[in-house]
């Protein structure tokens, strides 16, 4: 049967506040970061994301401040995530009370960073993220919060990640964020098969016959989503209950 499938709600934060928004943009908010942390964590979820998405200088400091009030008030694991580019950025957030620390365009820019993390930290700290867009030429990362296209693809872009000490890749697909048609399950596929580490789905759940795909077809090892948990459109304890009715090992 091997590990349990994680669920993983995510809180894009900004300004304080979780918000969500489609393919990237259109962003609405969507509670306080925190008390839906802490409601989240007594449903079931496994583990749960915060993603600093405006990290600017202020910003930072208003989310190391959130970083440190989740920590005293949840009792599950918690990756976070925005503005991380150098070695102090994981130092203040894993001080703040974090488990994990992600990274996405500063790695890509300087995969170095990668190599630094894991040897200072430990691999289990370092969560590799990834936002790429499939097209004519197949699935291309992206940098800037999906702004800016790379020479980079997915495949190449997440084994080289690996083999640098990621512990974890979080594969978000652009073209699947926020629609709600399911996950990209090929390419999560593809990165499963091919990976000797663990892969996070996201980008695409709308209702809970869709986690079960990126179990099953996607072979991923968790998934993540934001809307369809924040607006209760689908209910943690009975995802869970769902899963377990499908096969699917998930901690209950």
């Amino acid at each position: 049967m091997g590990l349990a499938k994680r669920i993983i709600p995510c809180l894009d934060v900004k300004d304080g506040e979780t918000v969500k928004g489609t393919n990237f943009v259109n962003l609405r908010r969507a509670g306080d970061p925190v008390e839906l942390g802490k409601a989240y964590s007594m449903a079931g979820a496994d583990e749960l994301v915060f993603l600093d998405i405006t990290a600017s200088h202020e910003g930072r400091k208003t989310f190391t401040d959130m970083v440190t009030r989740v920590a005293t008030e949840i009792n599950i694991p918690f990756t976070v995530g925005g503005g991380v580019n150098e070695l102090s950025d994981v130092e203040r957030l894993l001080m703040a009370g974090a488990d994990k620390v992600s990274v996405n365009s500063a790695a890509l820019r300087r995969p170095e960073l990668i190599d630094e993390i894991a040897q200072r930290f430990g691999s289990q700290v370092c969560v590799c993220a990834i936002d790429a867009r499939l097209d004519e030429h197949g699935w291309t990362c992206y940098v800037n919060g999906g702004r800016i296209p790379t020479d980079r693809s997915l495949l190449e872009w997440a084994s080289e990640a690996a083999g640098r000490g990621a512990g974890e890749i979080l594969f978000t697909s652009m073209n699947h964020d926020g629609v709600k048609h399911g996950y990209a399950n090929e390419a999560l596929r593809m990165l499963s098969d091919n990976l000797p580490i663990p892969v996070i789905a996201s980008g695409g759940a709308g209702e809970i016959s869709h986690f079960r795909d990126a179990f099953t077809l996607g072979h991923a090892d968790a998934a993540l989503a934001a809307s369809v948990f924040h607006y209760g459109e689908i209910n943690i304890e009975e995802l869970k209950q769902y899963l377990k009715g499908e096969g699917i090992k998930v901690r209950i």
